[in-house]
């Protein structure tokens, strides 16, 4: 298995904890994203004509996007189908419309993270607003299932794909000049992340501390 991957990229970060998650072992086909932009260059884009990353190759099995990808390992490589529930029609769809909910935040949070890391041409402050608006409903989200006894981002004993998906990019999110201090359910949350076995960390991610 290869992973075409870029180690400051939140969406190959995906891929990377749940490789880890499912202990999985892949190698690593660094692309330099920057500020060598190699994933737009002709070759890169033989492999991926929309010249984004991350992409991998499972045994002449390509396939590109993230949460995709977080669907087939989960699919493929969860014998225990907990990652992705698909015998359960109600937290399924939790599932789906929690990885929709990262889509937003990687075009906000992160986007904020890449104009500040990367100099990308956005309006950081509209796109601060608007991580600031959906953090917001996540902590609620989260503090409400705190109060049942429910952990994650979809009820239920065990994490899924959503927890995976929203990470990187809330994680990260102080990078791009988003506090997460008026968040406390969702700081929590991230260090229930950080604990599950087979975690993996990258630049800016610091393993599990207790106080």
């Amino acid at each position: 298995m290869k992973l075409y991957d870029f180690v400051l990229s939140a969406n190959c970060y995906k891929v990377r904890l749940l490789l880890g998650f499912l202990g999985v072992s892949y190698d690593s086909e660094v692309i330099d994203f920057h500020p060598g932009k190699e994933h737009k260059g002709e070759a890169f884009r033989l492999i991926n004509p929309l010249g984004h990353i991350p992409v991998l190759d499972d045994d002449g099995y390509v396939l590109r996007d993230a949460h995709a990808i977080l669907v087939y390992l989960a699919s493929r490589y969860d014998p225990g189908r907990s990652w992705y529930p698909v015998t359960d029609p109600e937290r399924l769809g939790s599932v789906a419309q929690w990885m929709a909910f990262a889509d937003a935040t990687a075009s906000t949070a992160s986007a904020t993270r890449l104009h500040v890391n990367l100099g990308y041409d956005f309006d950081v402050d509209e796109r601060r607003a608007a991580a600031h608006e959906l953090f917001r409903v996540a902590d609620e989200h989260l503090w409400f299932g705190e109060r049942t006894g429910n952990d994650w981002f979809v009820p239920g004993p065990l994490p899924t794909l959503a927890d995976v998906a929203v990470f990187p990019d809330v994680v990260l999110a102080e990078e791009g000049g988003i506090d997460l201090m008026d968040y406390p359910s969702l700081v929590r949350w991230t260090g229930r992340v950080k604990q599950i076995p087979g975690f993996s960390v990258m630049p800016g991610v610091f393993p599990f501390e207790r106080a």
